[in-house]
């Protein structure tokens, strides 16, 4: 017979976890930076759960700790928490660091977002719309300048890392997993074939591959 309580929405998964385990997550007020490892333990108290899957609670994992309330709690608690509520290991600077970088990062996106565009006047529009002689189409259009710099920047970043030995790639391994052009300490959770799972200090769930993965 087939069931008709199979959680669908993100958002239902995680009212799972705040009624699952309400002295870890929190919906607002009370939220705690969550132990190093918590997705482990939550695979192990939903194992055979008709209800939710892993990768759900994966999902769910991802949406809660890139929140706003999230990551200033990890830069305002002093030591995370487990599933009971009871008080897990510290907060190390390095993750109070890592979740300040991603809230500013994050509000500077909302805020471009939300500002609104110049409207561009009259003679702006013609500049740029004009093909007349001697006009070329693109006039207006700012030079490419930040490459170059941003290359070489890579460079020297990859410079100073190496790649994780295939060996190495083991669950619970302490790692640096490369996100973009960053490189962020992370914790190899699962691995399956070529796709690693890992827990980033902010307690952030990423699927990735493991040629991204260096040693940390």
């Amino acid at each position: 017979m087939e069931t008709t309580n199979k959680l669908k929405d993100i958002n239902e998964v995680l009212e799972f976890l705040y009624s699952e385990f309400p002295q870890c997550f929190k919906q607002k007020d009370g939220i705690k930076p969550l132990k190093v490892g918590i997705f482990k333990d939550i695979a192990e108290k939903i194992e055979g759960s008709d209800k939710v899957s892993k990768t759900q609670v994966r999902q769910a994992l991802r949406k809660y700790t890139s929140s706003w309330r999230y990551l200033e709690a990890v830069t305002k608690n002093e030591f995370r928490v487990d599933l009971e509520g009871g008080q897990a290991e510290k907060v190390e600077q390095e993750h109070v660091e890592h979740a300040q970088k991603a809230l500013e990062e994050s509000r500077a996106k909302m805020a471009k977002r939300k500002k609104p565009q110049r409207p561009r006047n009259d003679g702006d529009t013609k500049s740029y719309k004009s093909k007349g002689p001697g006009q070329p189409r693109h006039a207006n259009k700012k030079p490419r300048v930040n490459k170059k710099p941003a290359q070489q920047q890579q460079r020297r970043s990859s410079g100073k890392v190496e790649p994780l030995p295939a060996n190495e790639v083991k669950v619970n391994n302490k790692v640096k997993v490369k996100l973009g052009q960053a490189l962020v300490n992370a914790t190899i959770t699962e691995v399956n074939k070529d796709e690693v799972h890992v827990e980033l200090v902010t307690g952030m769930q990423v699927k990735t591959k493991a040629d991204s993965l260096f040693i940390l």
